[in-house]
């Protein structure tokens, strides 16, 4: 599907990084061909930006001429991550509540229809999440996306549900707007939110929102396991533990980095 002019954006920024997150998004690496047929830039616009993010080491061409995202933007990432305020405020009380579960831990933030994990604390035990820092992941079939979601208004709710297209990874994911909307009226009215494994098999969590006061984020905190090793009781008994660790984040990020000039 080509992106619109809208959606990639009609200045020279807007342009690089829509072939950025074309790059980004693709499970393969893209040929000029392919780069072509999904950003809505003319082929000759087209070279220049790749050009120009190969030379800022953005994108990296490879031996089968195809283009990946460049090892610059590891740097940028990880300098990203280290001075994220928000996440230093949080990875104590992440600390916290795996000390008190022994499972997986993660926060994540909501960046339009997507959850960016910004942290990740390993559970104690053998079989573990392949989860990443910096992984994105749909806002509807995963427990801190949902939790985020559930802190929007009700018209900008609307506005990202209309941007989705609900995919089913498992028999359990939610996969229509009506349902989501079902969803995050119940993650209002107790605080929480699960995954029923609705994003991969065999994996659930339970999820507490965490926002500021002037909406300037909405993100989410979660407790992940296997099924086979934490039944859902178990994954309900901790509602009050993720609630409070939420809360707390949310209190001291309002303290600490204060409202959105």
């Amino acid at each position: 599907m080509r992106r619109s002019e809208e959606d990639s954006g009609t200045g020279t920024l807007g342009k690089a990084m829509a072939v950025l997150d074309a790059v980004a998004s693709s499970p393969r690496p893209l040929r000029f061909t392919d780069l072509l047929a999904l950003v809505d830039q003319p082929r000759g616009t087209l070279h220049r930006q790749i050009s120009n993010l190969v030379d800022e080491g953005l994108l990296q061409v490879n031996s089968e001429h195809t283009y990946e995202l460049g090892l610059r933007l590891l740097k940028l990432a990880s300098n990203a991550w280290s001075q994220s305020r928000f996440r230093a405020i949080a990875e104590p009380h992440l600390i916290r509540l795996h000390d008190k579960v022994g499972e997986t831990i993660h926060l994540g933030v909501l960046q339009g229809i997507e959850v960016i994990y910004l942290d990740k604390v390993e559970s104690r035990q053998a079989v573990r999440m392949h989860s990443q820092i910096g992984n994105a992941s749909p806002c509807y079939c995963t427990g801190v996306g949902k939790a985020a979601m559930s802190l929007l208004a009700d018209n900008e709710i609307g506005k990202r549900i209309a941007g989705i297209d609900f995919r089913r990874y498992t028999p359990t994911t939610i996969a229509c707007a009506e349902g989501l909307e079902r969803e995050i009226a119940t993650i209002r009215a107790s605080g929480v939110a699960f995954d029923r494994e609705e994003h991969e098999p065999g994996i659930h969590c339970i999820a507490a929102p965490v926002g500021s006061s002037d909406g300037a984020f909405c993100a989410g905190v979660s407790i992940t396991a296997p099924v086979y090793r934490v039944p859902m009781d178990q994954l309900v008994s901790w509602s009050d533990a993720v609630r409070a660790t939420a809360q707390a984040i949310a209190e001291e990020a309002r303290a600490k980095l204060g409202p959105r000039k």
